[in-house]
């Protein structure tokens, strides 16, 4: 089911300042820039910024995993223990995530992004 690590997402309480810091730290702006979200690719990975009043369950950042179905992955994950955190939703671009609590109160992301390939 999983197919690889894609995004990581940080919660931040300033995102104009984090997006500015993080790209002088990565020398290069951001592919996707919106008041919700700043997405940058870094050698063909995400790393995202989101504004942290808007990040549900555990505060800290939210690892996503690459899988072909979004829907599917997140309703397999809650069929196997895991508590709804996130529901799967469009973040735009036809980009689908959501998030659980794995039984163990760990936040477990599934990303679906018809624009990522693989690197190689």
């Amino acid at each position: 089911m999983l197919q690889g690590l894609r995004t990581v997402v940080y919660p931040v309480g300033n995102l104009g300042k984090a997006r500015a810091w993080y790209e002088e730290v990565l020398e290069q702006a951001p592919y996707f820039d919106e008041p919700f979200y700043v997405g940058f690719n870094v050698g063909g990975y995400e790393l995202g910024l989101v504004p942290e009043n808007t990040v549900a369950g555990p505060a800290g950042p939210t690892a996503y995993w690459g899988v072909p179905d979004a829907t599917a992955a997140y309703a397999r994950l809650l069929a196997l223990g895991a508590h709804p955190s996130d529901d799967v939703h469009d973040v735009g671009s036809g980009i689908l995530l959501g998030a659980v609590l794995d039984p163990f109160g760990n936040l477990l992301g599934v990303i679906q992004n018809p624009h990522f390939t693989l690197p190689g």
